[in-house]
């Protein structure tokens, strides 16, 4: 029940994606310091009806640490956007609140952490299916207190 309140943050991501360019990664890091590396699958997100107007999004998401230095997540932040890129959801997490839903936030050296969500959203008009995307960033700091970030496009796929 713990991690409910992160699954709710990360279902309005896959509840508005639809359109756009999925698996689509941006990173910045400094070379020589730790950096990170989001995936999100599957992406698309595959929607699947429960009945009547709600639905179930599973996906799995994995940090990768690949610049050779242990990493803390200091947030990971998801938006909505509609097929005109104007931001209409955000939802955003610091460590702490990460913590305190029972996720790791620390990432060995070349090592990833998983998770798993499998989050349903009542669906009230079908149209949402194809008319918006997100997106999620993850913010980190390594051992030496460099910064490095990393932002995944997710869209969406009726079952």
């Amino acid at each position: 029940m713990k991690r409910f309140a992160l699954l709710a943050a990360l279902a309005i991501l896959p509840l508005a994606c639809a359109t756009h360019r999925a698996g689509a990664t941006k990173s910045t890091s400094t070379p020589g310091r730790g950096a990170i590396k989001l995936t999100i699958t599957p992406n698309p997100v595959i929607a699947t009806n429960v009945g009547g107007d709600t639905y179930e999004f599973p996906f799995d998401v994995v940090v990768k640490e690949t610049g050779g230095h242990p990493v803390t997540i200091e947030r990971v932040t998801a938006n909505v956007f509609t097929a005109g890129g104007i931001q209409v959801a955000s939802e955003s997490y610091d460590a702490a609140k990460i913590q305190s839903l029972g996720f790791a936030t620390t990432i060995q050296a070349k090592g990833e952490i998983h998770y798993h969500f499998a989050p349903r959203k009542d669906v009230p008009d079908e149209r949402l299916f194809t008319s918006v995307y997100g997106d999620v960033r993850v913010e980190a700091i390594d051992d030496n207190g460099s910064r490095a970030t990393t932002t995944t496009t997710i869209t969406l796929k009726k079952a």
